[in-house]
This record gives structure tokens, C-alpha cells and sequence, in this order.
């Protein structure tokens, strides 16, 4: 019983840590090149056109879609959503700031996982490449714009929150003053990012 406990626990470790790994690399990366490749479209939509017919030219695209950005979606998605639903809130155990970033953690971690389903949905599932045209119809709808709008900046918390967090579980922050530190600067990288995705949003609202 007590070696079945402990493989069972070494195994809850494995996972979790692949979790947080796979927030960074690739989820993540993911994450900032979809930011970085929306965000041309503040130069006006054939820049935003031309950025994206780049990626459709790439070989393998598919496969590399595939093993790269799907799998691990779901994987952190679905690991996440467990989490979410049978851990505990930490109640007591740290400051109440604290408490409550890591209750917005999984908060925006649920609605990101959402908010990602049927943003890939509604483009890159929806038969066509994403063009300018494309986006701007979708968010002429006030109900698709503010979806958008709640789903960016869940995604950009989740993401450089769970950097913080990445960060200690492996190691690379180990004294509070380090953690405190790390925390600062992954809430500027929320906000930079946020900033930048809400601002793509709005630019995709005018037309061409």
C-alpha cells in the first residue's frame, strides 16, 4: 500500500511538473507568437494579412500544429481543469494577495481553456486561413469582441502568473526576495501583453 502511495504520488509530481513546463514551452510560446502576429494589425490589415500567409507557407504546418500546439493545449488544458476542480485554495497558508492570484490562476485558467476552444473554432477550424476581413467581421459582433476582450487578458494573466509559478517549481527562484521580485515583473509582462491584445482587438474593430 505504501509503495503504490508513493508511485502514485511520484507520479502526481511528473504531471504537475509537466504542467507547468508545458505553460511555458510550448503553450506559451504559443501564446506570444498569436500576440506578436495579431499585433501587426496595428500597421494596417495587409501587414496583418501578410503575417499570416507567412505561417500558412510554412512545411508541415499541419503536423507541426498537431504535436506542437494541440496536444499540448489539451494536455495543459485538461490537467488544469482537474487541478482547478480538486485542489485546494491555499486558504491560510499564504497572504491574501497571494491567495488570490492563485484563485484567479485557475479561474482564468478555465477561461482561457474556453475562451481558446472556440477562438480556434471560429477561425482556424472554420474552413478558411484568417484574414483581416475575416477577424473584423467576427468582431463587429459587440458579443464577440468583449468574449475576446475577457478571453485576452485571462490568457495574458494565466500566462504570466503561471510564469511566477513556473518559476518556483523549478527551481529558479528559491528565497522571497527573488519570488517578490519575479512577481513584480511577471505582472508588468501581464500588463504589456494584455495592453498589446486588447489594442489588436480594437484595431481589427475598423475597416480597411
Amino acid at each position: 500500500m505504501a509503495v503504490a502511495q508513493a508511485q502514485k504520488k511520484n507520479l502526481t509530481f511528473l504531471w504537475r511538473r509537466l504542467h507547468t513546463l508545458s505553460g511555458v514551452i510550448p503553450v506559451g510560446l504559443f501564446l506570444l507568437e498569436h500576440l506578436f502576429t495579431n499585433s501587426t494589425v496595428l500597421r494596417g490589415p495587409a501587414a496583418f494579412n501578410e503575417a499570416v500567409d507567412a505561417i500558412q507557407t510554412l512545411p508541415l504546418l499541419h503536423l507541426i500544429e498537431f504535436v506542437f500546439i494541440f496536444l499540448p493545449i489539451t494536455y495543459h488544458g485538461v490537467w488544469g481543469l482537474y487541478v482547478a476542480f480538486v485542489s485546494g485554495y491555499n486558504a491560510g497558508q499564504y497572504s491574501f494577495g497571494r491567495n488570490m492570484l492563485f484563485a484567479l490562476q485557475r479561474i482564468t485558467g478555465v477561461i482561457t481553456f474556453v475562451f481558446i476552444i472556440f477562438h480556434l473554432w471560429t477561425t482556424r477550424f472554420s474552413g478558411n486561413a484568417p484574414t483581416f476581413d475575416m477577424v473584423h467581421n467576427l468582431v463587429s459582433n459587440p458579443a464577440y469582441f468583449w468574449f475576446m476582450i475577457v478571453g485576452v487578458v485571462a490568457a495574458t494573466f494565466h500566462f504570466a502568473n503561471g510564469l511566477w509559478s513556473f518559476c518556483i517549481h523549478w527551481g529558479i527562484t528559491v528565497g522571497a526576495r527573488a519570488q517578490r521580485v519575479t512577481a513584480w515583473v511577471t505582472m508588468i509582462i501581464f500588463v504589456v501583453l494584455a495592453g498589446m491584445g486588447v489594442a489588436s482587438l480594437i484595431a481589427f474593430t475598423h475597416t480597411a
